[in-house]
């Protein structure tokens, strides 16, 4: 968990430092890489921005944008399936060597790799979705504010630079993020205090993000959230997952009852 931590925010900086400062416009004549990476995300919205209505142009971009992600998002879930299913497994592992000192430290790294490879589990994959999205989002802003055609945009009830006046972006985006990720703690097969708390925390994140960003981006969460709850009841559904479970577990049951059952008739003939 450190390491995705500490990855997530190298990942941070690589963008705070790509993006910079800039406040001045961005146009096709700017020099900067990173200002035509943003040029070209405007174009692209611009394009998709049909009767000139440039929130429809972000709700396009970023449906097609998801949809590129949705084979990388699906190898993630994947992965995040593996990595609980091993949890049971890591705790043993952590329980026989629960020392604090460095040797102790070390053999449960070991074998916790070990476990990993066995089980063909990558702790990184699940950060992927995300600092691919990062840049994404970064490009975004700064093209809704700093580019005249999408800057000057309206739609519906909100300005596309602005804040939204009643809060309804920011609400669907926290109520989006909460059924995505209540959606994924459902799927996992053991509960733990650190998803449960980010399944709450998590919304109020958004919502206190979406009120302070521009309504474009806004707009941008919510779209992209409702997508991830299309996404995980598609490719992670909990309730599929919970009923192969059950059906598991009782195939389990009714095996060892069998085995009692033939052990018995097996005592009864002696």
């Amino acid at each position: 968990m450190k390491k995705k931590l500490k990855l997530v925010a190298l990942s941070g900086i690589a963008v705070l430092v790509l993006t910079g400062c800039g406040r001045t416009d961005i146009t096709g004549h700017s020099s900067g890489l990173w200002e035509q990476f943003v040029y070209g995300f405007a174009q692209i919205i611009h394009f998709l921005s049909f009767g000139g209505l440039v929130g429809l142009g972000i709700i396009l971009f970023t449906l097609i944008i998801r949809t590129l992600l949705l084979p990388l998002m699906h190898v993630q879930m994947k992965s995040t399936r593996k990595m609980q299913e091993v949890q049971p497994e890591l705790k043993k592992i952590q329980a026989q060597y629960p020392g604090k000192d460095a040797e102790s430290k070390r053999l449960v790294a070991e074998k916790t790799q070990e476990l990993y490879a066995e089980n063909g589990v990558n702790p990184y994959m699940g950060c992927l979705p995300l600092l691919v999205q990062m840049p994404i989002l970064w490009a975004l802003y700064q093209a809704i504010t700093r580019v005249d055609f999408l800057r000057d945009g309206h739609f519906l009830w909100f300005d596309i630079s602005g804040h939204d006046p009643y809060f309804i972006l920011p609400i669907l985006a926290a109520v989006f993020t909460f059924a995505s990720s209540w959606l994924t703690m459902k799927a996992a097969p053991e509960k733990n205090a650190m998803t449960t708390s980010m399944t709450y925390v998590m919304p109020i994140l958004i919502f206190g993000m979406g009120v302070s960003v521009a309504a474009g981006v806004a707009l941008y969460w919510t779209v992209s959230n409702a997508y991830q709850v299309f996404q995980t009841l598609l490719l992670n559904n909990p309730f599929k997952l919970q009923e192969e479970r059950a059906a598991k577990a009782n195939a389990e049951k009714n095996k060892e009852k069998a085995r009692q059952k033939a052990l018995a008739k097996a005592k009864k003939k002696k």
